[in-house]
């Protein structure tokens, strides 16, 4: 992801049953979060935090959506188990998640795996790259999207 390049065209379904895409975003400046797994520590600690700054996401006009291979099942209880207030996207086939540069190898406890790894894209209401953040650590990185958000206006 390079900063000011058009953000990748994706729709994927969302926990509430719709479809979400670049397309239907038009005009919306928006945060895809990309994370690992529903229901783990570091995914849930992430999506809580999320959750909790809403409204300073709000407060901007930005969209915010959490986005994993998991289900759409899945999705939904993670969402309710954690009241998390923003949609959750299904990418079962990995297209989106990998068009935005969020899978690759990854090094867990000295162990190379390739998987879904943590990162953050904030696209702005034309459609263009405005912050990647692409090996996120969890505390602390939603004030560094905000920062972020903030220093777009």
């Amino acid at each position: 992801m390079k900063i000011g390049q058009k953000a990748p065209a994706f729709e994927l379904e969302s926990d509430a049953g719709t479809k979400v895409s670049s397309k239907s975003l038009a005009g919306t400046s928006y945060v895809l979060f990309f994370y690992p797994r529903d229901n783990t520590p570091g995914c849930t600690r992430e999506a809580q935090a999320f959750r909790d700054a809403k409204p300073e996401f709000d407060r901007r006009g930005v969209a915010v959506f959490g986005v994993s291979a998991d289900s759409v099942k899945s999705h939904c209880g993670f969402r309710d188990k954690h009241a998390l207030n923003f949609p959750l996207l299904a990418d079962p086939t990995r297209a989106t998640i990998e068009a935005f540069g969020a899978y690759g190898e990854k090094v867990l406890y000295g162990k190379r795996s390739m998987g879904i790894i943590r990162s953050t894209v904030v696209v702005d209401g034309k459609g263009k790259v405005r912050a990647h953040f692409p090996k996120v650590k969890v505390d602390g990185h939603v004030e560094q999207v905000l920062a972020a958000l903030d220093a777009m206006e």
